[in-house]
């Protein structure tokens, strides 16, 4: 890495080797038998949900969502959704071969957790470096209270302009889709404030769902939940798909030192690996459960959805979501 610029480092320098996740995967023709099923009681949530009765959060269509700067985060923060974070938390970590970060930071004194959710992340990176400061924002106060002394937990719009401070050895954020309307200026500040040798790591994902057998069809509606999700948010700003663009984004920000890998995300148990198959379990699980979080504030209150067309639509999402013989994949 450079030793006078900020470095960035997309998932990877460690872990499952690009090329090996790359090749094909091989289905599995008995994942969904009886013996190989799986349920929601697999994928409990890690991490312990703040008490709501002293945050004035805002409620629509059953779901809870944030009240600072609120519209600017479309997706709920109750906890189903939390739960949801958290299972894509063990689905990240694991597909990064148990991972949290992969970027070789020589010294890690200072991390910064943008977008952090339920904090689980920042938590875990406080846990195994007792000796280093997390700091961790999100617009939704739903992070533990209990928390190790070196972590802290703030309140914040990480496109806000940030406060001038100490720079970081490890900037990270995860999972960022739909969320920030300006990637170019959010890199700048995370630019100004890496240090000497430090690094960036961005985790997303691509929703340019595939199949390498052919066995998707077109007018397959997981397909299409993609299309209409990638439509409203670019109608409000945003993109639900950052993945692709994140190379771009970072080496206009002037960080040097690029690394960028590309992780399979299959939908559903079908891989005959045994980690690809937990890992295609685990992502239909969270899709699944969280496609009300994904539609029900994007499409009512942006493309002028009406709740029962959005419960209509979800129907048939679920059914082609459960078809075994779709072998669906996005990346990471």
């Amino acid at each position: 890495m450079s030793s006078d610029q900020p470095a960035a480092a997309p998932p990877t320098e460690t872990g499952p080797s690009p090329d090996d996740t790359l090749q094909a995967l091989d289905v599995d023709d008995s994942a969904y038998s009886a013996d190989s099923a799986y349920t929601d009681d697999d994928y409990q949530s890690y991490a312990t949900s703040l008490s709501s009765s002293a945050r004035s959060f805002k409620w629509q269509h059953g779901r809870r969502f944030h009240a600072y700067r609120e519209g600017a985060y479309n997706f709920p923060n109750d906890e189903r959704e939390q739960d949801r974070l958290d299972l894509f938390h063990e689905l990240f970590t694991m597909s990064l071969g148990g991972k949290l970060y992969l970027a070789p930071v020589e010294k890690i004194e200072r991390v910064l957790d943008i977008g952090t959710g339920t904090g689980i992340w920042a938590l875990e990176v406080g846990d195994q470096h007792p000796s280093c400061e997390v700091l961790a924002n999100d617009l939704s106060p739903i992070q533990p209270t209990w928390v190790p002394p070196n972590v802290l937990f703030e309140v914040d719009d990480c496109e806000d302009e940030w406060p001038n401070r100490k720079p970081f050895d490890l900037i990270h954020g995860r999972y960022l889709a739909g969320s920030i309307q300006d990637w170019p200026a959010l890199l700048r500040q995370c630019y100004s404030q890496t240090s000497k040798g430090g690094w960036v790591e961005l985790q997303d994902l691509d929703l340019q769902n595939y199949s390498e057998d052919n066995s998707i069809s077109p007018d397959n509606q997981v397909l299409k939940l993609y299309e209409v999700l990638l439509q409203g948010c670019e109608k409000i700003g945003r993109t639900a798909s950052p993945g692709t663009h994140l190379r771009q984004w970072v080496e206009a920000a002037g960080f040097k030192n690029v690394h960028e890998r590309v992780f399979k995300l299959p939908v559903g148990p079908w891989p005959r690996d045994p980690t690809m198959r937990q890992i295609g379990a685990m992502n239909l699980a969270q899709l699944l459960e969280g496609l009300e979080a994904f539609t029900l504030g994007l499409f009512t209150r942006v493309l002028n959805w009406s709740p029962d067309e959005v419960q209509v639509f979800l129907s048939k999402v679920r059914r082609d979501a459960f078809k075994k013989d779709v072998h669906m994949i996005h990346n990471l």
